[in-house]
């Protein structure tokens, strides 16, 4: 199960499928240790639909509780000051 977790770390959320190929575990895998994580409040899941090519696929996407991904490196947005 800990790959899981150390998964979303390292990439923030990601569908089953991205976590499955990332893992090597087998996709019912994926989704069985997923939702043991998710009953102990470890997980968000969401269930996503999207459309590929026209073909729809439906997925689960996982994040993990709690966690913030640390701010992307670079210049920041100045706020906007109103003109007079």
């Amino acid at each position: 199960m800990i790959d899981i977790l150390e998964c979303l770390e390292k990439y923030g959320e990601r569908l089953d499928s991205q976590i499955a190929e990332e893992t090597g575990v087998p996709l019912a895998a994926v989704r069985e240790r997923a939702a043991g994580l998710a009953a102990t409040g470890a997980l968000i899941t969401c269930s996503v639909t999207r459309f590929a090519n026209g073909d729809r696929v439906d997925a689960w996407l996982y994040r993990r509780s709690g966690y913030i991904p640390p701010a992307a490196p670079g210049r920041k947005a100045k706020p906007k000051t109103p003109q007079a």
